[in-house]
């Protein structure tokens, strides 16, 4: 099996200059993967492991790196069940740079995930994000729907 790497980094900076202009970062592609790596980590945190390799099945090569980066298979899913504990926790995996990437506004990070989860949309399908919503706590499931299904 041939292993293509100059094929994933490729692929990988057209989906980050993508994703940086569908979130409206211009060309700021730096800012575009913080976030994006931040809200799939907080996701990883609070999801099933099994329903994450589910999920980074349908992934390319280049995200399922980003997606599974630092991760430890052997931690129990976070007891987040609240979008301020989600967004909080989005803001930990941003680190030292969630100040200046993500500002004060929590309604500026709920943005940035509902567009985050319509873009990877993409890459999803529609049932695979429907297991991913299923298993969210209530009060988070409506940032995977609220425009995905149409």
């Amino acid at each position: 099996m041939a292993l293509h790497f100059e094929q994933y980094a490729a692929e990988g900076n057209t989906f980050v200059k993508d994703y940086a202009k569908h979130m409206g970062f211009g060309k700021d592609t730096d800012k575009a993967g913080r976030i994006l790596s931040a809200i799939l980590h907080a996701l990883r945190d609070v999801i099933p492991v099994n329903e994450s390799l589910q999920l980074i099945a349908q992934f390319p090569m280049f995200l399922k790196a980003v997606y599974v980066n630092g991760w430890s298979t052997r931690r129990k899913p976070d007891d987040i069940r609240r979008m301020e504990d989600f967004i909080e926790r989005v803001r930990h995996h941003c680190g030292v740079s969630a100040p200046g990437d993500l500002g004060e506004d929590d309604d500026l990070v709920e943005r940035y995930i509902e567009l985050t989860f319509l873009y990877l949309r993409k890459y999803v399908s529609l049932g695979e994000l429907e297991d991913v919503r299923d298993t969210l706590p209530k009060d988070l499931k409506f940032m995977i729907y609220s425009k995905i299904m149409f």
